[in-house]
């Protein structure tokens, strides 16, 4: 058996050792019940106290703040104490690795309570400057930003625990710089929308609530819609026909944006409107401008106008000119104008003349069943 073992266990004392461990553990077992019982009392006190503390004078105020505040010291209070009862129980058994292991957690662990802290607190200046402010830029903004300083604060704890244990985090740092340019080259996709993102937060071409040419919109759909959400990779745009269109930033950036209600909610419609050339030009305008001030979406300062454009191949080219008091209202507009203004041209006899052609025949055929004109260029009418 020595042989085996490379030793003689009969020479081994146990009585020894059981009654040095015996004398090793059963104090340090007395201490760590102590231990475990305080941090149980402690942790009972604490969080009837505090509860206490919020339902009777953080609740009564009309500002959620000091709720979140003492919500956040409760949260850190009742952690602090179960890390610190392992903490000693760590040194209580002369374990000095392991109670530098728990004091890292602790410090881990306390971060967590913070961002939440922080979170709740930016949502409340979030909610704050929405309800005073016209500008939606901080519908978008501010999540970013919450998100940012919430995991910011969990970062800054663990580089914190990870010097607490004496590791050099510069191999890391290291590492995740290799691993960025990885990724980048792998990702660039994703990371250019991530950047037009952000840019088009700065830069401002359209806020959430705007109405912006489509592009990309399904044949025989509109081709404007609403801005419901700038995200990270993507833009939402909500058509009229409620169809979701998704559009990639960096796509967004790259195209001209035609933003209708980014100056205001009143916008200019022109429509062309054309006439015959022996038609009353004068009693065409006035017709034109009675319809515009007919229609429930024109404003009335500034006035409508009609203008003769042009001379077209076959109809004299009109344009009446209206502002209109919601630019969301604009194919709405043009088409009641646009009818109304059929009706009154029906009414008085003013005609809308279509594309035609008159036929002149020179000479005709042998078996034509017209006879020979005696003059060429004479018509030849049926």
């Amino acid at each position: 058996m020595a042989d085996f073992l490379g030793f003689d266990p009969s020479a081994i004392d146990f009585q020894a050792l059981l009654a040095e461990a015996r004398e090793f553990a059963v104090p340090r077992l007395a201490q760590s019940v102590l231990q475990v019982l305080a941090a149980a009392l402690v942790f009972v006190l604490a969080r009837w106290v505090l509860g206490r503390v919020q339902t009777r004078f953080a609740s009564k105020t009309e500002t959620m703040v000091d709720d979140y505040v003492v919500e956040a010291g409760r949260r850190a209070i009742l952690i602090s104490v179960v890390f610190w009862a392992s903490w000693r129980l760590a040194h209580i058994w002369t374990l000095p690795g392991l109670a530098r292991v728990v004091g890292a957690a602790w410090l881990v662990a306390l971060t967590f309570p913070a961002a939440r802290l922080i979170q709740k607190l930016l949502t409340v200046l979030q909610e704050g400057l929405v309800s005073r402010t016209e500008s939606k830029i901080d519908d978008t903004a501010l999540p970013w930003v919450n998100r940012i300083l919430s995991w910011g604060v969990v970062a800054i704890g663990v580089v914190l625990a990870l010097g607490q244990l004496n590791v050099q985090i510069a191999p890391f740092i290291a590492g995740a710089s290799v691993l960025g340019v990885a990724l980048s080259f792998a990702a660039k996709d994703t990371l250019s929308n991530l950047i037009a993102g952000v840019l088009l937060i700065v830069d401002r071409p359209f806020e959430v609530g705007d109405r912006i040419e489509i592009w990309g919109a399904p044949a025989r759909q509109a081709n404007w819609g609403d801005i419901v959400e700038i995200g990270i990779r993507a833009t939402k745009i909500r058509t009229p026909d409620n169809i979701m269109v998704i559009i990639p930033n960096n796509e967004i950036m790259r195209r001209d944006i035609v933003n209708y209600t980014a100056s205001g909610t009143t916008i200019r419609l022109r429509i062309p409107i054309g006439i015959a050339y022996d038609a009353d030009v004068e009693a065409a305008k006035g017709l034109c401008i009675e319809a515009a001030n007919a229609c429930e979406f024109v404003e009335a300062n500034p006035e409508p106008v009609c203008i003769l454009r042009a001379f077209g191949a076959s109809s004299v080219d009109l344009e009446l000119r209206v502002w209109l008091n919601d630019a969301r209202q604009r194919r709405a507009a043009d088409d009641w104008i646009t009818e109304r203004v059929k009706n009154l041209f029906d009414a008085a006899g003013i005609e809308i003349p279509y594309p035609k052609r008159d036929l002149y025949i020179k000479q005709a055929p042998a078996n034509s069943p017209w006879p020979p004109l005696d003059n060429p260029d004479e018509e030849i009418l049926p």
